[in-house]
């Protein structure tokens, strides 16, 4: 772009921007050298070419230059005219000025001339405006005292405490101190500050114990919260500043009742339309009901932002009141004073109306129906023992009369009884009453605490009748009147601990073993007239607390006039006996877990430099007790219903209430009475440890103790049975116990042989176990009768205890398993109050092993028994030489004795053992006759037709005999019995037959039976001399 281009040029010299476009840029350099230009002339050759040129265009750029001054000359003209014009204005300016300036030295002048009048004036309009002002404010003074009653009437506190103190400010301005008229209203408000102060603290007294308007109670109902406030919900106004700021009572202050008090002292009256007419269309930032008529301030403002419980707002509220009146040491004093007897007051209420409920409405009943409760619980108790009775009574026999007569509490007081329902409902709800009360008391107690080293001491106590050290720090304590959070936590639980140890039926004098330990050391850190109620270092209440007699000085009258004078101690009882069937130590199962829930929701609830060893006193005392007294007395009284249960002559008397057995108990299972006793008393002390975790493995270890000392009990009875008998000498055998342990009949056995026993290859080999348990009790005869158990009821005994045995093995493990899921339990829900983890209990399936073992050894021993009653009866064969010379119609003797003995004994176990340990009892009678029936042959010398037919009628009636034994499977007892009248019918054959025989069914027999064949002299049965040889050759090949 040329630097020409912007030239205005017509169109009809267009041409020139074409020469000046060939005029070079370097003529119009701001410095311009012509020196290049000379020499580049002188230097050309044709010079005067070049001159001319420069002529041609030094002739274009005048001609441009004409055209420019020709178009840019109108514009000229015109600026130079608007040059002229604004020169003339700036001169007229000037003249103006001039002018002006004279008249304001001419003003001047005058006002000079006035100033002293205008300043008369002015003095004048500032005193009359001084004067209507104090006429305004004495005018809204006198008008105060009436409005304040109105408001304290409407129960706006806190408009009225802002009302007086603003009041009382105003009055202490300069210029009304001397007003006359003014005195009555003083006097007026020193009273209302009275007036103000008790119906303040009477309604505050009333919402920390959930009588009020706005408790948590009503409150939790109407917003559906249960959960319990923490120090979060009401952290927000422990900084907040009582005295009021500037920023506050500027530029308006009101005095209630649409009064509002100015920056310069006068009153406005109008219609108070605040924060709450602005925020109406807001309801969820509304400003409460008890502030409608407040002044808006940074409370009232911190208030309607506040998203704290509604019971929460108004107990800040109240105590905001209090500071603003300088009254918090007062106030906690009363507050002091009131405590004991109003908690008090509370349970017993409580517990009158629990027990009006249990008796139902009644016109004209009143208190004097309160005492039937009593007598309506223990009627109930009875009624479900006689129930209870009547359901387990069966066919005349009674299975629980044992455990009526052994147990050491009655059935209200079992750990399900209606008396331990009773107590742990009470508890719970009385304990559930006080958390919310001591929720209360939190909160108050941190606001009274954050307020008190900011409140205006207007009128406080300057010394107080007792030194009062609530709490360990003693400046704070004498700040708030002797009343703190740990005051009041001390006060509620020493309440609690009298009211456990009116249920428990204990003196808190027993409560504790260090009762006077403590008591010393406290009287040695308390002066001697101070009785406070507070301690150090966890107290566990061993004695009665008695409250603080404080004086406050010029509130006297106002005491008598208010009602609030201090109520006595009350020592009497809560009259839990109207609610409760019994009371007594073994209620402590029920206490146990309502104090623990006590004492965990209250550490919840604690502030953290609160939290301390001592605040858990109430557990600490509950678990002491249950240590020092529950603990010892359970054991006695259940270890003398234990012995009771196993000393009785009838604890070990077999008793069958059905022809048959049954498995059920409540069916009339045949259990001996000594372990149903047992073994009730072991569910019921167990349930004692479901109750109380914590001290499951003490209890555990009592019931250990009980089944050691039954199972010892029961070992005796069994000794009694089997001593110096051959059969219990045999079990005791190590080869004879391994060869029971291999023997297939051992599967119906419990389960404790399990790993013992090995698993059977094949029916070869469990013969082969039977064999040679045969061949050992074989060897052993002759088998006398002296040393075999023939009295009945020993044997009935020994089939009843092992069912008995089994029956509380199985209830053992049950048990086992609940009271280590117990265990487990307080091991993974240890809280800071637990002083030490209990040792781990001992596994209850020790003992149960223990109880089966010997369940074992009475079936082993009535299975060998039976064995060797069969060798003792069978083995007379061997003594009898069966030649008859005519055929006898009736078994031997010997085989109709035990045939009659089985059956006899059968039909007497039938009742007390199951058909598999019944088929385990008889089921080695028929091996053992068979065996012995096929070796017998060995020991005979002769036999003849008529003794063969003799044996095979001897083996068909005990095969019939065994055949009746419904647990017996009459297919084997026939297959082996028939292989006994087959061997003994091989000798009616001929020698031929039988080697034909031989030769088809050698697997029968064995060679050595082949051989007994051989041997026996037959009469009329010719054997050739190499028999045995051609057997052999037939048996081998």
């Amino acid at each position: 772009m040329s630097i020409f281009d912007g030239l205005p040029i017509s169109r009809e010299k267009s041409y020139l921007r074409e020469e000046l476009s060939r005029v070079d840029e370097s003529w119009a350099a701001a410095r311009f050298d012509s020196l290049p230009h000379v020499v580049h002339i002188l230097t050309s050759k044709d010079r005067e070419g070049e001159v001319r040129v420069l002529k041609e265009q030094s002739d274009v750029i005048e001609e441009v230059v004409d055209e420019v001054v020709h178009a840019y000359h109108g514009g000229f003209n015109k600026a130079i005219q608007n040059y002229s014009q604004i020169l003339r204005l700036f001169s007229e300016s000037a003249q103006s000025i001039g002018v002006l300036k004279v008249d304001l030295a001419e003003a001047k002048k005058l006002l000079g001339a006035h100033n002293k009048q205008l300043h008369q004036l002015w003095y004048r309009s500032v005193t009359l405006r001084h004067i209507i002002s104090l006429l305004d404010q004495i005018e809204g003074i006198a008008m105060v005292p009436a409005c304040i009653e109105k408001l304290i009437a409407e129960k706006q506190f806190y408009a009225a405490v802002q009302l007086h103190v603003q009041s009382a400010l105003m009055l202490e301005r300069e210029g009304l101190q001397s007003v006359g008229a003014l005195q009555d209203v003083r006097s007026d408000l020193t009273k209302l500050r009275g007036t103000i102060f008790y119906k303040v603290l009477e309604d505050l007294h009333a919402h920390l114990y959930n009588k009020g308007q706005y408790s948590s109670v009503v409150s939790s109902i109407n917003e559906s919260d249960d959960a319990i406030p923490t120090s979060a919900a009401i952290t927000f106004s422990m900084n907040y500043s009582l005295s009021l700021s500037r920023r506050t009572r500027s530029p308006n202050n009101d005095l209630g009742d649409g009064t509002y008090l100015n920056e310069d002292g006068t009153m406005d009256l109008h219609e108070n339309g605040g924060a709450g007419a602005r925020d109406a269309k807001n309801p969820s930032r509304q400003i409460p009901m008890w502030l409608s008529d407040s002044t808006p301030d940074e409370f009232v403002e911190a208030m309607r932002k506040s998203d704290a419980p509604l019971h929460v707002k108004y107990l800040q509220t109240l105590v905001e009141c209090l500071c603003m009146l300088g009254k918090v040491a007062a106030a906690g004093a009363i507050i002091c004073q009131r405590l004991r007897p109003t908690i008090h007051e509370i349970i017993t209420t409580k517990i009158k109306a629990q027990a009006g409920r249990l008796n139902g409405p009644g016109p004209g009943l009143g208190h004097a129906a309160l005492p039937l409760a009593t007598g309506l619980h223990n009627l109930k108790g009875r009624l479900e023992s006689h129930q209870l009775l009547k359901q387990k009574r069966q066919n005349g026999v009674s299975v629980t009369g044992s455990l009526l007569t052994t147990s050491p509490v009655s059935n209200v007081m079992s750990p399900n009884g209606t008396a331990q329902i009773a107590a742990k409902k009470l508890l719970d709800s009385i304990l559930d009453t006080i958390v919310r009360i001591f929720e209360n008391h939190v909160i108050v107690g941190e606001l009274l605490e954050s307020k008190s080293s900011q409140q205006v001491n207007l009128n406080t106590p300057n010394a107080m009748a007792a030194d009062i050290s609530w709490n360990h720090d003693s400046d704070a304590s004498h700040d708030t009147g002797g009343y703190t959070i740990g005051f009041s936590l001390v006060v509620l639980q020493s309440e609690c601990q009298h009211l456990i140890c009116e249920i428990l039926r204990a003196t808190p004098e027993a409560a504790s073993a260090d009762a006077a330990a403590q008591t010393a050391r406290l009287a040695s850190k308390v002066p001697a007239n101070d009785k406070s109620d507070g301690s150090e270092d966890g107290l566990t209440f061993a004695f009665r607390f008695t409250d603080s007699s404080v004086s406050i000085p010029n509130q006297g009258a106002d005491h008598g006039r208010q009602g609030w004078r201090r109520s006595p101690n009350v020592q009497e009882g809560y009259g839990t006996g109207a609610v409760l069937p019994e009371q007594g130590i073994y209620l402590a199962a029920s206490v146990y877990r309502p104090v623990l829930q006590f004492t965990d929701k209250v550490a919840s609830m604690l502030p953290e430099k609160f939290s301390q060893p001592g605040n858990d006193a109430l557990i600490t005392f509950t678990e002491n007790f249950v240590k020092d007294h529950f603990l010892p007395t359970l054991f006695v009284d259940y270890r003398k219903s234990v012995q009771q249960a196993i000393s009785s002559p009838a604890s070990f008397r077999p008793r069958a209430s059905a022809a048959f057995y049954t498995p059920s108990i409540e069916k009339g299972r045949p259990v001996l009475q000594g372990l149903l006793a047992i073994d009730s008393l072991a569910k019921e002390v167990l349930g004692w440890a479901h109750a109380m975790p914590k001290f499951a493995g003490d209890i555990i270890n009592y019931v250990q103790t009980f089944l050691e000392r039954t199972y010892e009990r029961c070992r005796t009875s069994y000794m009694e049975a089997v001593l110096e008998k051959q059969s219990y000498m045999l079990i005791g055998r190590y080869d004879i116990d391994n060869l029971l342990r291999l023997d297939p009949a051992s599967e119906c056995l419990p389960n404790a042989l399990d790993q013992f026993r090995e698993s059977i290859a094949s029916d070869a080999e469990s013969t082969g176990v039977e064999m040679e348990l045969s061949k050992i009790l074989l060897d052993l005869r002759p088998i006398r009768q002296e040393n075999l158990i023939r009295d009945e009821n020993k044997l009935i005994l020994l089939a009843s205890l092992s069912d008995s045995l089994e029956y509380v093995a199985d209830s053992i493990e049950r048990l086992g398993q609940s009271s280590s899921k117990a265990y487990d339990y307080v091991e993974e829900n240890t809280t800071h109050h637990s002083r030490k983890k209990g040792e781990p209990p001992k596994d209850l399936a020790s003992f149960a092993e223990e109880y089966r073992k010997l369940a074992i050894d009475c079936l082993k021993v009535l299975r060998m028994e039976m064995q060797l009653e069969t060798i003792f009866h069978m083995q007379e064969m061997t003594n009898r030489q069966y030649l008859d010379d005519q055929d006898a119609e009736e078994p031997d003797d010997f085989v109709i004795s035990l045939t009659s003995q089985i059956t006899r004994r059968d039909e007497e176990m039938t009742p007390y053992v199951a058909d598999v340990k019944r088929n385990y009892i008889f089921g080695g009678i028929c091996g053992i006759a068979a065996n012995l029936s096929l070796k017998a042959l060995a020991e005979m010398n002769s036999i003849n037709l008529f003794g063969v037919q003799q044996i095979c009628r001897n083996t068909i009636a005990l095969e019939q005999a065994l055949a009746a034994i419904s647990s017996i499977d009459s297919e084997v007892v026939q297959m082996r019995l028939d292989r006994v009248r087959t061997y003994y019918e091989l000798l009616n054959m001929p020698f031929e037959a039988l080697l034909a025989f031989i030769s088809e069914h050698g697997y029968l027999f064995t060679a050595e039976e082949y051989t007994n064949l051989l041997e026996i002299q037959v009469p009329g049965r010719e054997i050739p001399a190499d028999a045995q040889k051609r057997v052999a050759e037939i048996l081998s090949g």
